[in-house]
């Protein structure tokens, strides 16, 4: 019989853990992510109500921080092995985007996920036992 090989991936903006199991023994992979933290500084104004502005063009900083995402997401999905079930956790939108990027760019990888959870942020051992739980 084929032992099956389950993968949790836990992640954010910083780091991505990945939790494989394969046949009741565990490994844990973390991959960091580049993505800058952004913090464009507002433009000048006046004292004066109504008087002029500078604006803060924001869309060079999306972009940029778009183009970081896919990057950490392709190096995730390369360091993900041949899996039987994946499923993706971690606070706020990146599980969803990370989702989004396999769809387009790794169909293979994509078909084989089988759930995206939110959940909060984790230590090593909590990640590692909520991907233990899951796949029981």
């Amino acid at each position: 019989m084929k032992n099956r090989i389950n993968v949790g991936i836990w992640l954010d903006k910083r780091n991505a853990l990945l939790v494989t199991i394969t046949g009741g023994i565990e490994s844990m992979n973390t991959i960091e992510s580049e993505i800058e933290e952004f913090r464009p500084k507002g433009g000048s104004g006046t004292r004066s109500k109504g008087g002029p502005q500078d604006v803060v063009q924001d869309s060079k900083y999306t972009e940029r921080q778009k183009q970081q995402e896919k990057r950490y997401f392709k190096e995730i999905a390369q360091s993900i092995p041949t899996a039987d079930e994946i499923v993706i956790f971690g606070p706020a939108e990146m599980g969803k985007k990370l989702n989004a990027e396999l769809e387009v760019s790794f169909p293979k990888i994509h078909a084989q996920v089988t759930e995206v959870k939110p959940a909060d942020s984790m230590t090593d051992n909590q990640v590692r036992a909520w991907v233990r739980e899951y796949f029981e």
